[in-house]
């Protein structure tokens, strides 16, 4: 009698937990892919995450994984690393340079912590062109360890925030400041060489130089006069004396 009652038991259980199951709803797909709610979730990146949202890229980010298939790598400073910016940093940044510096920290493609180990640099970052000296980016890889370095400042990848083969966050512990806005301001330009006077046209006046080389010959003519003059008179005066003796 007993056993017949546990048998009965477990029968009905068996139909309650199947009617249970059958009116549970399927489990619904994941989300769209946000980065904001990534880093929320993950903590210690409030001030990232305010610049993402003000400067409008966390839609643009988040729009381009959920309707393409194109991957990003997005390096995510930590507070800490805002907190250690010179006092003013971001406030002395117009719109668009928020937006540059932003985007400097997102590659247009997914890469995963080994794949760093193949790259070639310098990277290209969503800020622009990295050719030029304006946004480069070069990392070097060993192991699991990735060096980056941006001309400004020289930091690691400390942690992976997130890897979905899609989208790969990973925290840095220094803000990326590319060249191009904190770097040393170019040097001045050398100035031009003085400029030579022009010589006149007008032709010498060599009127003084005649007058002067006349007066001068007139002197030396006079000078000789006066010494035959001398020699005439001293040639009388001899005549004379001679006469009184005879």
């Amino acid at each position: 009698m007993q056993q017949k009652q546990q048998k009965l038991f477990l029968l009905a259980l068996f139909l309650y937990v199947s009617a249970v199951l059958a009116q549970a709803p399927a489990p619904t797909p994941p989300g769209p892919t946000n980065i904001t709610a990534i880093l929320n979730k993950a903590g210690q990146y409030t001030t990232f995450i305010r610049l993402l949202q003000a400067t409008q890229l966390a839609d643009q980010i988040n729009t381009q994984l959920n309707n393409s298939n194109q991957g990003l790598t997005v390096f995510a400073p930590t507070d800490n690393a805002f907190s250690n910016l010179q006092s003013g940093t971001l406030n002395s940044l117009t719109d668009q340079e928020k937006v540059e510096l932003v985007q400097f920290h997102v590659l247009p493609t997914f890469l995963s912590i080994p794949q760093f180990q193949t790259v070639s640099n310098p990277l290209r970052t969503q800020a622009g062109n990295s050719n030029n000296g304006e946004f480069p980016l070069n990392v070097t890889a060993a192991g699991n360890q990735v060096n980056i370095t941006t001309g400004v400042v020289n930091t690691t990848v400390a942690n992976t925030v997130y890897s979905d083969n899609q989208l790969a966050v990973y925290q840095v512990d220094q803000v990326l400041l590319p060249l191009q806005l904190f770097g040393p301001p170019a040097p001045a330009a050398a100035p031009a060489p003085a400029s030579k006077p022009k010589k006149s046209g007008k032709p010498k006046d060599d009127s003084s130089d005649d007058t002067a080389a006349v007066t001068t010959s007139g002197a030396i003519r006079g000078l000789i006069q006066r010494a035959l003059i001398g020699k005439m008179s001293l040639a009388v005066g001899l005549v004379l004396v001679l006469g009184l003796l005879v």
